[in-house]
């Protein structure tokens, strides 16, 4: 990857759930993070300056971020059930990886997986708790739509970005019905 590629982009969008942060490099989409308040967003700066070795860049408008703020806000409005974008997986490796690349090409729109279920499509049947650690440390939430895995037993299960983050995203999807208020 060449200096340009790893150079980060990033930008505080507003969203359904509460600010975004979104962050992208020449590659692709890297990062996004929920309820990007200064202090979250300070953290996530400083872990993906440490991971991806850039500094990043507050770019609002950039051409490298459009698509991305294009989608999520079309996701938002129920016009989008499928994303279409370039990702860049350097902030997740081996069994994260592999997990959360087959959440996005497995788990469709409007429907879930269980913790279990997904270990068993990567072949590794029993790790449910090693896959709860991949949701955990999903750095693409809502486009790698882990508030689509939930427990076996019907629970919601954790979410990074809070049980009632996971609630609206689920209830989006037709999933969950509405909150009332």
């Amino acid at each position: 990857m060449d200096s340009d590629e790893r150079d980060v982009q990033w930008s505080v969008v507003p969203s359904d759930i509460g600010p975004l942060l979104l962050a992208a490099t020449g590659t692709g989409l890297v990062n996004i993070a929920f309820h990007a308040r200064p202090a979250v967003r300070d953290t996530v700066l400083g872990r993906l300056r440490t991971r991806l070795g850039a500094d990043p860049v507050e770019a609002p408008g950039s051409a490298r971020l459009a698509e991305a703020e294009r989608q999520l806000a079309a996701y938002f409005a129920g016009g989008l059930r499928t994303f279409s974008l370039d990702l860049d997986w350097s902030l997740a490796s081996g069994f994260n990886r592999e997990v959360l690349r087959e959440l996005a090409s497995g788990v469709p729109y409007g429907s879930v997986v269980g913790y279990g279920d997904l270990a068993g499509r990567v072949g590794q049947p029993g790790a449910a708790q090693a896959v709860g650690a991949a949701m955990d440390s999903n750095p693409l939430p809502v486009v790698v739509p882990c508030h689509r895995v939930v427990e076996s037993g019907g629970g919601l299960g954790g979410f990074g970005g809070g049980l009632e983050t996971k609630r609206r995203l689920l209830a989006l999807e037709g999933i969950l019905p509405q909150p009332l208020f």
